[in-house]
């Protein structure tokens, strides 16, 4: 019989719930959380210190949570009993720091590509950094000349737009669970064969990078890559001194 969800996992499970609720709560007020709460890029306008912790509890929909929470919930619970609450919540964390590094430091190597380019064409930052400004409800007001100008345009889009989930410290997890269990066989709904831990997830990190590198999808791809390498060198180094005795 399956044991009780540990103490950290569970209450992240809770955290996380009360945080989507409060988001629909607000919302029924006209006031969009992820505003507040996401974790926009650090030279946005919108972005503060905060939201690098609690961009890791806001989720866009209801099918985002329910992966992230799902994923938690079975992965987490295993992580937690195998390295104990208080470095279980310190990988938890880190991985999530990790995902919002990563993700920020390849978007600054984009975003400083296109200020080069709208720079070349007369166009200042200063207008789009105007425009970013994001009001309780997420609107801004942008103008002609950065909607006509692709460079300006992609700039502002990075500006107002937030990263939102715990897929980061959830990519952590699976990554700690590979390290600890790589012959705990694994099977999803929409892969129904039973994979082992050490070959189904890095391949479901090659997937992410494939998808990462070629930008698909609205999803923060390189932020699963970013928790997912802090749980792995944490996993491995903690791993190594799991058995030993003082």
């Amino acid at each position: 019989m399956r044991q009780s969800i540990p103490p950290i996992t569970k209450n992240l499970l809770i955290i996380n719930g009360l945080f989507f609720l409060a988001t629909f709560v607000f919302s029924t007020k006209g006031i969009d959380l992820r505003v507040i709460l996401g974790a926009f890029y650090p030279e946005s306008p919108n972005f503060k210190f905060w939201q690098i912790l609690t961009h890791m509890f806001m989720h866009a929909d209801f099918t985002h949570i329910l992966f992230n929470m799902f994923a938690l919930w079975m992965f987490g619970s295993v992580v937690e009993q195998t390295f104990g609450p208080k470095k279980f919540l310190i990988l938890y964390l880190l991985a999530g720091l990790g995902g919002f590094t990563l993700f920020n430091s390849v978007n600054y190597f984009q975003i400083e590509q296109f200020k080069e380019t709208i720079q070349s064409q007369g166009i200042g930052l200063g207008q789009i950094y105007e425009a970013a400004k994001l009001n309780l409800q997420g609107g801004y007001h942008t103008n002609s000349v950065i909607q006509s100008n692709q460079a300006a345009s992609d700039i502002l889009d990075y500006y107002v737009t937030p990263m939102v989930g715990a897929s980061g410290a959830i990519y952590g997890l699976l990554l700690a669970f590979a390290v600890l269990y790589p012959d705990e066989k694994l099977m999803l709904i929409f892969f129904p064969v039973p994979i082992k831990a050490k070959y189904f997830i890095p391949i479901m990190v090659l997937i992410e990078f494939y998808m990462g590198y070629k930008n698909i999808g609205n999803i923060a791809h390189f932020a699963h890559l970013g928790g997912g390498l802090i749980g792995f060198l944490l996993a491995r180094k903690w791993k190594k001194n799991l058995y030993r005795w003082n």
